[in-house]
Parts: structure tokens; C-alpha cells; sequence
């Protein structure tokens, strides 16, 4: 905790300075895009994550038998490139035994949901266990032997994406086993605001573990510490969780990945749209998959074609082998000009349903539901609600999330 509280004098002595002394140069890894709120600060100093802070937390690896859960985002940046974190801890003479990989893969490589099998990593030799295989929570039998469990992976701060029940099923593993969790933060690019449907616990799937809104608005070393403190690891357990944290951020601040975090989530407009776009992974509406526009526009063949002039063909590629209207002309929306979000918005979804020619084929109702966490959103849909009246329903849910979220929080 000495180096939190250090972390939070140094950040409240920067905005000080920041006050009284006007900008400083801004970031190379830092995009400042336009806002629909004037509220989100423009970035002025470098963002270090947690993993470039490596006089922290090497002398905590040190001696130590490990595993890495990691992916292609889990990298040390340096002033030209970067370097992936398990190549660096290995020059340093951490002994890693294995790496744990998430959907998509070590190398962020495969399709969303694709099953991935444990394989050896060709550069390292180190054995990769897939947590979306076969297995999606560690077996005690994986865990033997190691000291402690290192977790760094690059979040976006939706509920269904998938990277936060790996991380929970994980924690869960290790407080099993006794073994520590160190966790290294980084930035969450939607964590300046909390919107969307709240998971019901009848709901619960690896799509969603926790009673949570869809977009929860706090890092994944945040969101780790809530899991942890509020006892939601299966039976009640709590792991020995070190959390390092970012230093020069804060949820205001707009932060743009530099390197994808997935393959369908190639720029910070796909980012900023996924908490809205990604409930059509629950119909059979194409989000972009198959083009080079994923999560930046949507449609579907039996869309009504007097009503769109945007069209689009989806076609096979990198991270989607066989997307939805493969082949087809889908009449749609292009949305690659959007601002930052600050909310979570039905009126696409509503838009598609209404100017549906067959509203049968909309939904696929059991996806829909894991998506939205509960069974009243499609029926709201359906009942012809409005964005308005369906995001009225969500604000009693939501703000008693933020009174729990107000502990946690970090930045």
C-alpha cells in the first residue's frame, strides 16, 4: 500500500502543477479525439502502466516460480516500440514456468469464441495454457508448484468481453491454491462513465459473472480489488491480490490503445462504439465482422433496403472466418464518424429491429440475453420501447453499483 499511497500524492501533485502552469507536451502513446462532453480532459503527461513500473514489481517475481496470464496487449512500451512482457521477465531471469492465454488466443490471434487449444509458444518454448479451451479456469493440477500468478492484459471495460471472467476465474483458481495474484493495471478506455443493463444473477454466464451494469467504468485492477473485497469468487474466497497501479491517469482522461486489444476491436471508434454495437453479437445482425470496419457499423440482408442507402458485403478475414451475412449485401449503417461515447445507447438496435423486413430472424434469444443480462431488454425491444424509457429502467441498478464502485476506486 506504500506505493499507492505514493501514487496518489504524485498524481494530486501533477494537477496541481498542471493548474498554475498550463500544458505540458503531450503523450506519444496518447490520442485526443473529439467528445460529445467538454468534462474529458485532454491528456498532458505520459501515461505509464503498470508494467513499464518494473523497479515495483520485480523484486516481488524474484526467486519466485510463476505463471503469465497474458496476450498480445501484455507488452512493456519503450520510447520507440515495445517489448511483450513474458520476453522481458524471461532476459530478466524470472523464472516463468507457463502462460495462461485468454479468448483470442496468446498472440490475439483467434476468431471471438474460437476454442483454443494448449500449445507451446515457438519464441519462448514456454508451454501455453488456453483459458478458452478445453478448460476456462485453471485446474489445481496447472497451478502446481508455482509461487505466484502474474496477470496483465489490456481491458475495455464492457462486461462481455471476456478478458474480466478469465481474470476472475483465475483469481478464483489461485485462492484454491493459495497462491498470490499480482495484477498490472492499465487504463480503461471506457472507464469515464457507468451505463447499461445490470447482470441479474439467473443470467450469469462467462459472458457476465458479476451483478454488474454493462459498462462498470473502472480499471481491471479496480475491478479485481471489488471481486476480491466483495467476496463474489466462488464461495466467498479472497486471494492474496497485489494490485500495481497506472500512474498519470484518470477517468477522464480518453486513452487510445496502441495495439488492439482483439482482433474486432481494431481502433478506438470500434472501442468507443462496442458497449452499444456488441448487443447485436446476440441477433443475427452483422456488427462489421468480416470487413475492416468491425464494431463501426451494422446490418443484415432482410434489413428493409428502402429505408438504408449505406451497403456492405461481409466477407471472411482476419478474426472472423465465417461472419454472419457471409457473402450477402446487408443494408445498414456506416458509424465510423462517431465521437467518443459517453453512454450506452439502444437506438441502433432499435433502429435495426424496426426496419427489420423479418423480425423472426432478429434475435437469437438465448445470445441476447448473456449479452444484455436479463430477459426484459428483448421484450422491451420488441414492445416498441424507446432508448429513453429502456435506459430509465437501468438507472435504479446503476447507482447502486456506484456506491459500491466509490471503494474501489484508484484513479
Amino acid at each position: 500500500m506504500l506505493f499507492l499511497s505514493y501514487f496518489k500524492s504524485t498524481v494530486l501533485l501533477w494537477f496541481l502543477v498542471l493548474a498554475t502552469c498550463g500544458n505540458k507536451t503531450k503523450a506519444e502513446a496518447i490520442a485526443t479525439t473529439p467528445t460529445k462532453k467538454p468534462q474529458i480532459a485532454q491528456i498532458t503527461k505520459e501515461i505509464i502502466v503498470a508494467a513499464n513500473q518494473t523497479e515495483v514489481y520485480l523484486p516481488l517475481l524474484k526467486g519466485k516460480k510463476i505463471a503469465v496470464v497474458a496476450n498480445q496487449t501484455s507488452v512493456i512500451f519503450k520510447t520507440e516500440g515495445h517489448t511483450h512482457l513474458v520476453d522481458s521477465l524471461l532476459s530478466l531471469d524470472i523464472d516463468i514456468k507457463q502462460v495462461f492465454a485468454p479468448e483470442h488466443g496468446f498472440r490475439g490471434d483467434f476468431d471471438a469464441g474460437e476454442h483454443v487449444k494448449n500449445s507451446t509458444d515457438i519464441k519462448t518454448g514456454l508451454d501455453l495454457i488456453s483459458l478458452h479451451g478445453k478448460n476456462r479456469k485453471p485446474s489445481q493440477e496447472q497451478l502446481e508448484g508455482l509461487d505466484l500468478v502474474l496477470f496483465d492484459i489490456q481491458d475495455v471495460g464492457v462486461r462481455f468481453y471476456t478478458y474480466i471472467s478469465t481474470m476472475q476465474l483465475v483469481m478464483e483458481a489461485c485462492a484454491e491454491k493459495g497462491i498470490p495474484v499480482i495484477l498490472l493495471d492499465r487504463p480503461n478506455p471506457n472507464g469515464h462513465y457507468i451505463d447499461g443493463p445490470t447482470m441479474e444473477p439467473s443470467n450469469t454466464s462467462f459472458l457476465g459473472m458479476t451483478e454488474i451494469p454493462l459498462v462498470y467504468g473502472m480499471t481491471i485492477g479496480e475491478y479485481a480489488n471489488m471481486i476480491n473485497d466483495e467476496l463474489w469468487l466462488e464461495g466467498a474466497k479472497k486471494v492474496d491480490l497485489t494490485v500495481i497501479p497506472l500512474e498519470n491517469w484518470t477517468h477522464e482522461m480518453f486513452y487510445s490503445l496502441p495495439i488492439r486489444p482483439s482482433p474486432n476491436l481494431p481502433n478506438d471508434t470500434s472501442i468507443t462504439l462496442y458497449p452499444s454495437l456488441g448487443m447485436f453479437e446476440g441477433t443475427n445482425i452483422n456488427a462489421g465482422r468480416g470487413t475492416e470496419f468491425q464494431f463501426q457499423r451494422y446490418g443484415a440482408s432482410f434489413l428493409d433496403s428502402n429505408v438504408y442507402d449505406f451497403t456492405y458485403t461481409p466477407e471472411p478475414n482476419f478474426g472472423s472466418k465465417h461472419p454472419k451475412e457471409e457473402g450477402k449485401l446487408c443494408y445498414g449503417k456506416d458509424l465510423t464518424k462517431m465521437e467518443r461515447m459517453n453512454e450506452v445507447t439502444m437506438d441502433y438496435i432499435i433502429d435495426a429491429y424496426t426496419n427489420s423486413v423479418d423480425k423472426s430472424k432478429f434475435f437469437l434469444t438465448s445470445g441476447f440475453t448473456k449479452h444484455a443480462g436479463n430477459n426484459r431488454l428483448q421484450k422491451q425491444i420488441e414492445a416498441g420501447a424507446t432508448n429513453a424509457e429502456i435506459k430509465a429502467t437501468w438507472q435504479e441498478d446503476i447507482e447502486k453499483f456506484k456506491k459500491i464502485r466509490a471503494k474501489y476506486l484508484l484513479y
